[in-house]
């Protein structure tokens, strides 16, 4: 896809339910990146990542940035605690976050495969959201 140019990857694909209409699949990603390897990767690609970003939030998703995490537990009910930090660790650190719609993962995929993340040295995960009824 050439640089700019809004295709039907970025158009809203709608299912259709019998009983509710049209239903769209949603997916939650995890972009995992540090600062060396952005800096690593050329310009150019880091520019074309954050327009793919860009188009991607015009048609829709919702993204944001990692901040600060912290755990909560509330084992039985008997009582909160709050503790700073992740509860998971990987080699690079969260970067961000994304609710995409896409027809099918694959789609997905195709998707989050020109973010930063995927584009910077980093990875991205995409996992299916399957929301309560």
């Amino acid at each position: 896809m050439s640089s700019g140019t809004v295709g039907s990857q970025y158009r809203r694909p709608l299912r259709t339910d019998e009983r509710k209409g049209p239903v769209v699949a949603k997916f939650v990603t995890i972009g995992y990146g540090d600062q060396d390897g952005y800096d690593r990767t050329d310009a150019a690609v880091r520019n074309e990542a954050h327009a793919h970003d860009a188009r991607l939030l015009e048609y829709g998703a919702v993204t944001g940035i990692a901040g600060s995490p912290v755990q909560v537990r509330n084992h039985d009910g008997a009582g909160m605690t709050v503790e700073g930090g992740s509860f998971m660790s990987s080699a690079l650190p969260v970067a961000g976050f994304s609710i995409i719609e896409a027809a099918t993962i694959e789609e997905a995929v195709e998707l989050v495969s020109k973010t930063p993340c995927a584009v910077a040295q980093g990875v991205v995960e995409v996992w299916p959201l399957q929301e309560s009824p």
